[in-house]
């Protein structure tokens, strides 16, 4: 006698889960560097529901039964996990979000590791070791594509949308193929997550303000070295120093009385040979 399938049963989404919180009646503020215990900042955890609850929304609306990223801004607003801007273009990280389930991610070994750690918003067994080709790095072998596309067709078919097209961003071709081979069709998610990524919350609108107030700060140290008759070799290089120093050595204070890196000009001046030091020897 055959199993009866799984009935989809879509995740409820509230109202409140996808209300940015607008507050139109003051201006966005730019608040400091770190979060502190006396007022809200950043509230980070609403962030991670807002964002989770907008691909949500999208996916419902889609016709998809899951989305499959590998686009690391994806990836990040679906499990709110990043591992560094090196992995942007590597496309071995990967989430898969069902319209009935959580989200999962699969990441290098030591990654998945730290995600069961320290980001207790996603289930333990969701967060999954996995290597893919790396853009060829890897080779011709296509069994790990194979593993990849059996294990995601198995938790589509656990969670009831096997059945379903499955959305997907950006993808070397062979686990493209992989997933076409096991009876899977494949459509555009790109456009559902630029959907969901469409409308910002106040704390993104927050944290946009801030990178803002960084740049203003930069430029303006820019405009200071940048006189007329600074030389060269007086102009400071700690631009870039400031905006990625900690907030709390971001006085102003603190940064006038730092030192300086500065480099000697070689433009329309010969660089000098000092002299070897001689040591003098006790006699003796």
């Amino acid at each position: 006698m055959a199993k009866p399938k799984k009935t989809a049963e879509p995740k409820i989404i509230r109202p409140d889960d996808i209300d940015p919180h607008h507050d139109w009646k003051r201006p966005l503020h730019a608040p400091g560097h770190t979060q502190v215990d006396f007022e809200e900042r950043i509230n980070f955890r609403r962030l991670h529901d807002y964002r989770l609850a907008r691909v949500r929304a999208a996916l419902a609306a889609s016709g998809l039964g899951a989305l499959l990223s590998f686009d690391q801004h994806n990836i990040r607003y679906t499990t709110s996990t990043v591992i560094g801007e090196w992995a942007r273009d590597k496309l071995t990280r990967y989430s898969l979000l069902t319209g009935t389930g959580d989200p999962y991610i699969w990441d290098f070994g030591s990654a998945a590791k730290h995600h069961r750690l320290y980001a207790p918003w996603l289930h333990v067994d969701h967060c999954k070791a996995g290597l893919l080709g790396l853009r060829g790095a890897v080779g011709s072998d296509v069994t790990l594509f194979r593993d990849a596309a059996k294990e995601i067709k198995a938790i589509l078919d656990a969670e009831g949308v096997g059945d379903m097209p499955l959305g997907l961003d950006v993808v070397e071709p062979p686990m493209l193929f992989e997933l076409q081979k096991l009876g899977i069709e494949v459509r555009d998610g790109q456009q559902v997550m630029l959907q969901a990524r469409e409308v910002k919350n106040i704390d993104e609108l927050t944290l946009l303000n801030m990178a803002s107030a960084m740049v203003d700060g930069v430029y303006q140290d820019i405009a200071e070295a940048l006189k007329p008759g600074v030389k060269e070799s007086h102009s400071p290089t700690g631009s870039s120093a400031r905006a990625t120093r900690p907030s709390s050595m971001s006085s102003s204070r603190s940064w006038a009385t730092a030192p300086a890196i500065t480099a000697p000009s070689t433009s329309g001046a010969r660089l000098r040979r000092s002299a070897p030091r001689t040591e003098k020897r006790a006699s003796g």
